[in-house]
Parts: structure tokens; sequence; C-alpha cells
């Protein structure tokens, strides 16, 4: 319970909804006990036109005031319309336990519902709070898993588990508080295999928690495999490796398999184990009864009673095993999510922060920084001032350090050394979003979501942009001709991750998604790679009006020669090894100057 006490903060807020519930499964438990009290006064009375010894004037409790009033007047009826009239108490005694029972599911299941939509949010939100270096440790698979099965799982809890374990609580009180009045040697000998029930659930119960934590895992790497598979399935159709990837699933499949089968077998042993208990109960009150009435016939009413007690009693203590395993999972599913939710954003907002402006200078200061979960130091003492309206190309080869430089900028990382500074001020003095709202970042790795081509151009807006500015922004980034010759033009659907768009068509998109938001520091991560040399042409040429009076950072592995850039730097192993303009860098014959010729010789 100690990983579930987290709910409460929803018990709490649906509090009234919770409350009506309580009442109305006491209200329906309270009606149901009553039934058995009317079969025994009516075997009782019944008795009494039967040869042999009668029951007492008064021998038969009643302590339920409604009852007792009932009973006085039966009394003054023949025992034919008595029985009648009993007969219709029991019925509409069964229809009202019946209603109550309704308004019981339609307050606690409802809850669960409202619980579990809350809790998703909550999850799913706390997930787009954590930093970039989470994602890079947890996979796609297991996060949604987490939020998807987890969470049904600790509904199962909020809703079917709370509202039985309340109604076998408050049955089992009320049936034993009658059968307690009526004969208390009796109870003790009926409910003696009770504790041995008690005993049996609290062993498997320890293992159905170890068994169902490690098939939740054993879920979260089984839906890992087949999300990487559907996303990358292009890549195993083209090297024919359906077979070997089946093969993997399969292993997973089978690990899950083994483990689910070996859950549902201890858990299979709770019911037959109950329904053994339960009979002989029931077992037990037929033979101590028997021998009862045996001795002293005035007592067939009250093993009657007794009996139609166990009865009731069948489905509540039964219910104690599934209660108890629907616990189990969900405290393994809490204890999952709890991971998650307990665990802290690395890049969030201080207690006090100052308004982003952008529209500076912005200083790189003996910044250095390692990629923890690689361990790769990707930048060592890496000092640059950027001034406002400034075009710098950053250049570098593969794994130099230089798309770090737009995550710090972002502050997808922070630092390990240094500070970065806008205007003066620390970016990490500087609410988030409004750092992040003032950049438009191109990422290297471009990415579109599963809908219409304007919805993705126009989705760093708060609002979709009207089809003018639409336009206007993907012809700066020469696709605008491309989207007109679809069929459905800008509202296309791209499919998932932009499958039916070609890799220079998807960045030309990520392009106009940047430049439709016209803000004032513009990050372009290596997202010409996929373009030919003609529209790479087409689109510096445009940049290059774009960008007039803007600040902008390009980083790239190649030269673009129609450009003019400000300052340019190169990178490598996480240190500037050469900083200047192109004629100055040229006249320095280093490896600026080479890949320029190189580049030449070869266009």
């Amino acid at each position: 319970m100690k990983e579930l006490s987290v709910l409460n903060k929803y018990f709490w807020k649906y509090r009234y909804r919770f409350i009506l519930g309580f009442l109305f499964i006491t209200a329906s438990n309270y009606f149901a006990v009553m039934s058995p009290q009317v079969f025994r006064y009516v075997v009782g009375k019944l008795q009494e036109t039967l040869p042999g010894p009668h029951p007492e004037a008064g021998s038969q409790k009643v302590n339920d005031a409604i009852l007792a009033h009932f009973f006085n007047w039966m009394d003054h009826f023949p025992y034919g319309k008595m029985v009648l009239v009993c007969s219709i108490v029991i019925i509409v005694l069964a229809l009202i336990r019946g209603l109550f029972m309704f308004f019981m599911r339609q307050t606690i299941i409802v809850m669960s519902r409202h619980i579990e939509y809350d809790q998703k949010n909550e999850v799913y939100n706390h997930y787009q709070k954590l930093d970039a270096g989470f994602y890079k440790t947890h996979s796609t698979g297991d996060l949604m898993n987490r939020m998807a099965e987890d969470v049904s799982r600790v509904r199962m809890y909020t809703g079917p588990a709370i509202m039985y374990f309340i109604n076998l609580t408050t049955l089992i009180a009320l049936c034993l508080i009658n059968m307690l009045q009526q004969d208390v040697k009796l109870t003790l000998i009926v409910i003696s295999p009770l504790p041995i029930l008690a005993i049996t659930i609290y062993f498997l119960n320890i293992n159905i928690h170890k068994k169902s934590t490690r098939v939740q895992a054993l879920l979260s790497d089984l839906t890992t495999n087949a999300q990487e598979s559907f996303s990358g399935i292009r890549v195993i159709k083209s090297y024919v490796q359906e077979k070997a990837i089946l093969g993997f699933f399969k292993k997973s499949s089978e690990d899950y398999r083994r483990n689910a089968v070996g859950l549902a077998k201890m858990e299979a042993v709770y019911f037959p184990s109950m329904n053994l208990i339960i009979g002989l109960s029931t077992l037990i009150t037929v033979l101590i009864g028997c021998q009862i009435v045996l001795h002293d016939t005035t007592k067939v009413g009250l093993i009657v009673e007794f009996v139609i007690y166990i009865l009731l009693l069948i489905f509540p203590v039964s219910a104690i095993g599934w209660v108890a395993s629907m616990t189990q999972r969900a405290a393994a599913s809490q204890k999952r999510l709890n991971e998650f939710l307990q665990q802290e954003p690395a890049i969030k907002d201080k207690a006090e922060t100052k308004p982003a402006a952008l529209d500076g200078d912005i200083l790189f200061e003996h910044v250095s920084f390692t990629y923890k979960n690689t361990g790769i130091k990707a930048m060592k003492d890496f000092n640059l001032r950027v001034k406002k309206g400034e075009k710098v190309l950053i250049l570098g080869k593969t794994g130099s350090g230089k798309s770090t430089v737009a995550h710090l900028l972002l502050r997808s990382f922070d630092p390990d050394q240094g500070n970065i500074y806008v205007k003066g001020v620390n970016i990490k003095d500087m609410p988030v979003k409004e750092l992040r709202h003032n950049i438009s970042y191109v990422p290297q790795d471009v990415f579109l979501f599963s809908d219409t081509i304007a919805n993705n151009i126009s989705f760093g807006l708060s609002e979709r942009a009207s089809d003018e500015r639409i336009h206007a922004a993907a012809a700066s980034a020469s696709i605008h001709s491309e989207i007109l010759e679809l069929q459905n033009g800008y509202e296309t659907m791209v499919g998932e991750r932009g499958v039916m768009l070609s890799g220079g068509q998807k960045q030309r998109v990520s392009i106009a998604r940047a430049l439709i938001k016209e803000p004032e520091l513009m990050l372009f991560d290596d997202c010409l790679s996929a373009v030919d040399a003609k529209t790479e042409n087409q689109i510096i040429s445009h940049l290059n009006k774009y960008l007039s009076d803007k600040t902008a950072l390009i980083i790239t592995h190649r030269i673009f020669t129609v450009f003019s850039f400000d300052q340019i730097i190169i990178i490598e192993d996480g240190e500037i090894t050469e900083r200047g303009t192109h004629e100055s860098l040229m006249k320095s014959g280093g490896y600026y100057a080479e890949l320029y010729k190189k580049q030449i010789t070869e266009a």
C-alpha cells in the first residue's frame, strides 16, 4: 500500500463520489442481510403449525427496528397470507439491493475512470517535462506501456478492487454481527476456516507481487521490440531480416508468455482454495446445524438463517483473493509509474527567472559538456560570441560536437562547466519555455507528425497560420511548388514520421516550420543533407534574404558557397580549431581551406 498511497490525492479529489459509493454499498448490504432474518421468521412461524416442540415466544432475536415492527405486524396475519407477504418482501429487498448496487457502480467505477483519465494526463504531462537525457536512456515502448497498461492496472485498484473490498467488508461485518447476536458458538465454528484463507492469501500475494512486477517489465520489453520493428520496417525488409526480427520477437514473447502463465497458474490457486474453504464452512454449518436440530427442533429457523448467511458470504470471501490480486498488481504497476513520476527533470526553471530576450549577444564562456549516457566529452572549454544579426557557420566532422552547440543553447542539456549568456543573462536564469519560444530549430533528425503538411508547418505556433503565411514559409524553403503537385496539396497527410514524403521534402517542410515562427534566433543543424545541389542553392538564396536581420547559427559538415557568413568556426573533438571569416581562413590554409578547395573541385 506504500506505493499506492500516492493515489490518495485522487480519492480526495473525488471524495463525494467515493463517500456516496460507500453509502450505497452499505445500504445494499443492509438490505441483503434482512432476507435471512425474514426466512428465519417464516420457518419459525411455519414450525408452529407442525406437531412437536415450538419455538418459545420472543425467542427469535431481532435487533433491526424495521424488521421488529414488521414481524409484530405479521403476527396478526394467518399463516398463508403471512408466507405470501414475506415472499413479496424478500423479492422487494432483492430489488432494493440491486438498485443500490447499480448506484454503487455508477459512483465507484465512474470515479475510477475519472482517476484513470487524470493519471494518464499526469504521466503524459510529466513525460513532457523530463529532459532529453531521460529519453536517451528509456525506450519508447516502455514509456507507452507504463502510461497505458500500468495505468489501466492501477484503475482496477481504484475501481473494482476498492468497490469489492468495501462490499465484502461491510457485508461480512453485517453478517457476523447478526450471526453473533443469534449464536456465538455456532458462529465461531462456522467461520473457523477463514483464518486458513487469510494465511493462504498472505503467502500467495507475496509471490504474486514479485511475478506481477516481472511480467510488467517483460511486457515493456515486448512493446519496445514491437514498436522498433514497426518503425524500422523498411530497413528490416530491405535487409531481408524479417525472420531474424521475428526470432527476437518470439523470444521476448516467449519470456512474457512463460511468466504470465506462471502468474495465472498461481492466481488460479485462489478460487479453488477459496471455494473449498467456503464449501467447508457450508458443510460445517449444515452438519453442526443437523446436530443442533436433533437435540432442539426449535432451532430449525436459526440453522436456515445461518445457511443463507454462509451463501451470502461465498462471493465476498472468494473476492478477497481477487481484490488482493488486483491490489498487488496495481502496487507493482504504480511502483513502475512512481519511478518516473518521482524523477525530477534535469532541466527546469529556477524559483526566480528573468524574461528571455534573444535580441542581443550570445556568449559561450568556457563551456564543457559530457554526455552522461555515453561518457563522450562533446565540448571542451568552448568559447564563442555571436552578436545580434550575425550569421555563423559551424563546421566539423561527424562526432566533432557541433550539434551540441544547438542542444546547449536550447537547454536540452546544461553544461558541466561554464555558462551560456544571452544579452548578458545566463540562460539558466531564463524561463525554459520563453527561451525555446524565441528560437527556431531545424534538427538533423527531421521529425514530422502524422498530420497534414499545413499543420506540420504551423506546428510551432499557438494556432494554425493563414494559408498565405504557410505558403510563404514553404516558398522560402523551396517546397511550395512540390506541395501543390500533390493530390491534396497542403492538406496531404504525411503519414507516420512523414513517411509519405522523401527525405529532402521532409527537411524542407521542417525548414518551413522553423521559418514561419519568425524568431530572433535560428539554428540549422545539418538540415540540407538530403537535398540536391540545385535545391540547396535555392534554399540558401532564400535564407540569405530571410535572415538578413536575424541571428543564425548554421551547423553543417560542408560549406555553403553562396552564403555570406560573419564568422566561421571549425570544431574538432569539442574544441574550436579555426575561427574567422572566409577570407582569413582561406589565407591560413587550414582545414577550412582544404575543404573549400575540395568542394569546389568536386562541383
